[in-house]
């Protein structure tokens, strides 16, 4: 496994990769992470896993410094999974200048949901991810579906920009009790983390009424975050919405996924589950 830097010695790595899958990350990698490697494996001869942790998309009161960077940690695991090259330039390597330049998405969707509760957050997203798209040049890139919205942002801006790249979704990767893996979970205390199944267990139900034909989306929404404030998380949201751009239901043949924001003391977890 190559590491690169610098721009320069990644380009130069990427002329002799063949086909080549990006799976861009801002590291302190855990299972999902590594499945998602493996998944690109499937698609290219060389799997480029990026590490960077991207300063645009931290709001004010996120703490962009306390991050965790867990770099060598994360070369074992990637070498582990058969990456080929890893990309980890500072910031100086990623923006020499100052960033003046932005990928805006579409407002309508990106002024719900997390990026209601994360404003610019998406703004940052697109813009690290379309110019790591540029300065790799990758046939297929990856990206989990636990981050639903950022997904369907960053499919459509490849789709609207014409990027010649297949953006592929990974599977959302669960404990055994549902709770999605996330960077994030290494924050709950004990008690906290024998609880945090339950917004998993919120949305199975959700998810099974609505195959089952209940079409009361706003009162299976309510019951979720009745039952979660309950039990002592805070809810920012439990959402029906469209695959397509998360916007409300307005069909029946509609495809449909249920997303939650929910903060447990005082880490914020987020899941969803497509219908």
């Amino acid at each position: 496994m190559q590491i690169h830097t610098t721009v320069d010695s990644l380009r130069v790595a990427r002329r002799s990769a063949g086909r080549a899958a990006l799976v861009p990350t801002m590291g302190n990698l855990h299972e999902g992470h590594i499945t998602l490697m493996r998944q690109a494996g499937e698609h290219a001869d060389a799997v480029i896993a990026s590490i960077f942790v991207n300063r645009l998309q931290f709001g004010p009161n996120d703490d962009f410094d306390k991050y965790p960077r867990t770099l060598e940690a994360d070369f074992e695991k990637l070498e582990a999974a058969g990456v080929a090259h890893v990309f980890t330039p500072d910031e100086s390597a990623m923006y020499p200048t100052r960033q003046t330049y932005h990928v805006d998405p579409d407002p309508a969707q990106i002024a719900t949901l997390e990026g209601a509760f994360r404003p610019g957050h998406f703004r940052g997203v697109a813009t690290v991810v379309l110019k790591l798209l540029n300065i790799v040049q990758p046939d297929v890139a990856l990206f989990g579906k636990k981050d639903y919205q950022q997904l369907m942002v960053l499919r459509n801006m490849v789709r609207q920009l014409a990027i010649p790249v297949e953006v592929l979704p990974g599977e959302t990767v669960r404990a055994d009790d549902g709770l999605a893996l996330s960077s994030r979970n290494r924050y709950l205390s004990a008690d906290e983390r024998r609880e945090a199944g339950r917004i998993y267990r919120c949305l199975t139900r959700i998810r099974d009424a609505i195959r089952a034909g209940d079409t009361h989306f706003d009162g299976l929404e309510r019951a979720a975050m009745t039952e979660l404030a309950a039990h002592h998380w805070q809810p920012d949201y439990v959402a029906v919405r469209r695959q397509a751009d998360l916007q409300a239901p307005q069909t029946p043949n509609d495809a449909l996924v249920v997303l939650a924001a929910a903060r447990l003391g005082t880490t914020r977890l987020i899941d969803n589950l497509e219908i």
